[in-house]
């Protein structure tokens, strides 16, 4: 297409950090000394000497921060404290003072919606440099607790902010946190098991899926400085169930869900063409956003299929779509993997087989390579933009899931040049539809769809609960528990095939809707 127009935004630079409890010089640092050192080391991949790193941090007008674990519900607490502008903290930590300072919203899709934003900004000329950054530190800090420390991480910068809330709207059942749904484990449990319904399998074989699904990603985390746990393991390993690799929500083995005990921080630095020649940054270093495209699905409850997401399906086609290219045109693939069914939702859809030979992450996966709060897709754009300049003209896909399969981003980079001057880079898709009514009211039946048995809520002693969805003889969708005092229920439930089954209701004390194996 010729030289990129002076205004076609560019990813300059990308970094990463990490920190492991057990490395030597291991520093503990917060969350917002691991997210400027990530924007510094962004800065340096830009390839242009001290002079030029200084002036680049100079020129950022314009910074997002991916929103901490700790400051991403309304209920969650900063044990050591919190910075009262976590984007002012982390520029003035490289000696920038943007005009701009945003604070993202809750999800794991938002850095690379961000960035699809940002980039539409400097094609409309509203910005010249943009930077993406974010970190965790919640190893350091439980580590910190457990060893009876503190540390003093609060922060008075000031200066205008753009907070943009936390984003919860349409996310959270009401019905499913009554009967014990308050994680996003218990959640995705859920969808998994209907998958696993759909195919028949019984738990074990269902776990044995998930370890061939994951054991390739395992030896990309064991090759990669960043990761929270290098080390390759077998899918037996991955699907074993042993007092290390305990069930923690049927049916996933704790191995094999995202691990979020992790001292990370990446970030992003994207330019115009102008500026970025104007700064000295060879183009060997450009890499293009060539589309960004983000959808979304209704409430859990309100799904037609528990087990697939349409949102995520339509978001990576239309980004293809927007690109011209088709799956198998992808050299470089991360599908978000926070559990298994985010990747099975595509990998069914593009008919990808577990062992496809480009691999189906670039870090290690959130198992592996570690679940850095809301930031994990930052990481896998570092890595996609590494690898876009190391095989130039190859593409390479990111996808990024958010909430409980709630929202998805897909983007594709290349070094190939991206013409913005149609601004339909970004791609918002309407919301999929609610297309299962919620049952209102008493009920007395209700068929079972899918379940999941997990740990009572904290400070309770009622034992394991099994979490229940399924529907009436109206079609409309019901929360329930199942009655694990029932020995017959009991047994149908940890058998693990309850699926189809009829189950009487009746209603608890405390509101909750009970599940009893009876007659249908």
């Amino acid at each position: 297409m010729g030289e990129p127009a002076e205004n076609t935004p560019v990813i300059i630079g990308v970094g990463q950090v990490s920190e492991r409890t057990n490395d030597a010089g291991y520093r503990a640092r917060s969350p917002m000394d691991l997210a400027g050192d990530a924007l510094a080391a962004a800065i340096a991949d830009s390839g242009v000497d001290a002079g030029g790193q200084a002036r680049l941090a100079r020129s950022i007008d314009t910074i997002g921060a991916i929103r901490q674990f700790e400051i991403s519900r309304p209920d969650a607490s900063a044990p050591f404290g919190r910075a009262d502008n976590p984007p002012r903290a982390i520029a003035r930590r490289i000696g920038a003072d943007p005009a701009r300072a945003i604070l993202e919203t809750t999800g794991g899709q938002t850095g690379q919606n961000l960035l699809g934003e940002l980039a539409g900004e400097i094609a409309a000329g509203r910005s010249e440099v943009a930077a993406i950054a974010g970190a965790e530190a919640i190893s350091t800090v439980r580590a910190l607790r457990a060893a009876g420390e503190a540390r003093d991480w609060s922060e008075h910068v000031g200066g205008s902010i753009e907070d943009r809330g936390y984003g919860l709207e349409s996310l959270f059942d009401a019905e499913l946190l009554h009967h014990g749904a308050t994680s996003a484990l218990a959640h995705y449990a859920l969808f998994e098991n209907a998958r696993r319904a759909e195919r028949g399998l019984s738990p074990q074989a269902y776990r044995q899926a998930i370890g061939d699904l994951l054991a390739p990603f395992t030896r990309v985390a064991a090759a990669n400085p960043h990761a929270a746990a290098p080390r390759a393991r077998t899918a037996h390993e991955l699907a074993a169930v042993t007092d290390r690799n305990r069930i923690v929500a049927e049916p996933y083995a704790r191995m094999t869900v995202a691990r979020d005990q992790v001292n990370q921080g990446a970030a992003v630095i994207v330019a115009s063409a102008g500026k970025a020649r104007a700064l000295g940054i060879a183009e060997s270093r450009w890499v293009h956003v060539h589309a960004v495209a983000a959808a979304s699905e209704p409430a859990p409850m309100e799904r037609a299929d528990l087990a697939r997401s349409p949102a995520s399906i339509a978001a990576v086609e239309a980004a293809l779509g927007r690109c011209g290219r088709s799956f198998d045109e992808v050299r470089h693939i991360d599908l978000y993997s926070c559990f298994a069914i985010p990747v099975f939702n595509l990998t069914d859809r593009f008919d990808l087989a577990p062992g496809d030979p480009r691999g189906l992450t670039l870090t290690g996966g959130l198992p592996f390579f570690g679940g850095p709060g809301n930031n994990y897709s930052t990481h896998a754009i570092a890595e996609a933009v590494a690898r876009a300049r190391a095989m130039p003209g190859s593409y390479a896909l990111v996808g990024a899931n958010g909430g409980f399969m709630s929202k998805y981003s897909a983007a594709l980079y290349s070094t190939e040049p991206a013409d913005w001057s149609g601004h339909d880079r970004t791609i918002d898709l309407p919301r999929q539809p609610a297309a299962v009514p919620k049952a209102a009211g008493e009920q007395d039946r209700l068929t079972v769809e899918t379940y999941t048995i997990v740990d009572s809520p904290p400070g309770t002693e009622a034992g394991p609960r099994a979490i229940v969805l399924g529907r009436n003889a109206a079609g409309e969708r019901i929360a329930a528990n199942a009655d694990l005092d029932d020995s017959e229920t009991r047994a149908l439930f940890e058998g693990g095939a309850p699926f189809g089954a009829p189950l009487r209701l009746s209603r608890a004390e405390d509101g909750r809707t009970i599940g009893k194996l009876g007659p249908a």
